[in-house]
């Protein structure tokens, strides 16, 4: 499975979590449709539920006027996706997951989640090279 296609599937699973709140091998399962599981799709799924709140609180302070409840749950996925990836991902350089996070956003987001998604992870990305 390509990346592309592994963050799709773990992005479509996170989804189904967030909002059936049915467990992670459950989603996953519906998220592949029968075809075969990726370790990278895996990674991904099961790293953001385990560092929910580190993902969480290195997002907050980049929501000008927002909260993470108030995020559409779509936009919130593909945030706490990318965010896990940037972070706990060391060989994806963080321009790639912003980069792939915003294809999502065009894909699944509505008009502006793109946008909005472009412009915190890019804030997050500045602070992690702060740091």
């Amino acid at each position: 499975m390509k990346r592309r296609t592994a963050r799709e599937k773990a992005l479509q699973a996170l989804f189904q979590i967030d909002v059936s709140d049915i467990e992670p091998k459950e989603a996953i399962e519906h998220a592949l449709d029968e075809a075969e599981s990726d370790p990278f799709m895996e990674q991904l799924v099961y790293g953001t539920l385990e560092r929910k709140q580190e993902i969480d609180d290195q997002i907050k302070p980049h929501l000008v006027k927002w909260t993470i409840d108030r995020i559409a749950n779509v936009d919130r996925a593909i945030l706490r996706m990318a965010t896990y990836e940037m972070i706990f991902v060391g060989e994806i350089p963080h321009n790639v997951s912003i980069d792939e996070a915003i294809e999502l956003a065009k894909t699944f987001g509505d008009d502006k989640s793109s946008r909005f998604i472009n412009g915190v992870l890019s804030n997050i990305k500045k602070s992690l090279e702060l740091q």
